[in-house]
């Protein structure tokens, strides 16, 4: 199989796919991450499934997944001591006349309020426009989670409208929020 490598960098950080030997790292932060503040922050989560080779496998199915143009999955590496520091993906919603994704980040609750989130999503779009290709990323949001709104405004993605009943999540069909962002 193909080692998909692309990758972006900022002065503080590589955006780039996890690799195998990244596992004691990207477990590390997960482990080390603080108490739920909400119902968007998973907070602690149970690892114990998590091993090497689980992990192992997570990768291979990234690089397939890549491969196949389905999503594109960055690890959020910090330069200064390579902490793993979150997540940014694209999810391929229709190419042909549309080159359209959806974009998803996250970064670990301890590492909130350094401006990981906004430097990482900020250069992951470029990469989406440059290296993969995409015109239009849309980023999905639920109506109250202010944070996610206030990141996807400050990397200059425009609200668009809201999408009634747009996804099965808190047990509910739920809104969302759509921003967007047009290559150009």
């Amino acid at each position: 199989m193909k080692d998909f490598t692309i990758s972006t960098e900022t002065e503080r950080l590589i955006i780039r796919p996890l690799k195998v030997a990244d596992y004691p790292n990207w477990l590390g932060e997960f482990e080390s991450r603080f108490a739920s503040s909400s119902r968007h922050d998973l907070g602690k989560m149970d690892m114990s499934e998590c091993t090497e080779e689980w992990f192992g496998q997570l990768v291979k199915n990234h690089q397939e997944l890549a491969g196949n143009d389905v999503a594109h999955v960055f690890g959020v590496f910090r330069k200064e001591d390579h902490k793993h520091v979150g997540m940014v993906d694209f999810s391929t919603l229709s190419r042909n006349d549309f080159q359209w994704g959806r974009i998803g980040y996250t970064i670990h609750n301890q590492h909130w309020k350094n401006g990981y989130g906004k430097e990482a999503v900020k250069s992951a779009l470029n990469l989406a426009f440059h290296d993969l290709n995409f015109h239009r990323i849309e980023a999905h949001i639920n109506l109250d989670n202010t944070p996610s709104i206030k990141l996807a405004e400050s990397v200059g993605m425009e609200f668009e409208c809201i999408r009634k009943g747009f996804i099965y999540e808190f047990g509910e069909w739920t809104d969302n929020m759509i921003y967007y962002l047009n290559a150009g």
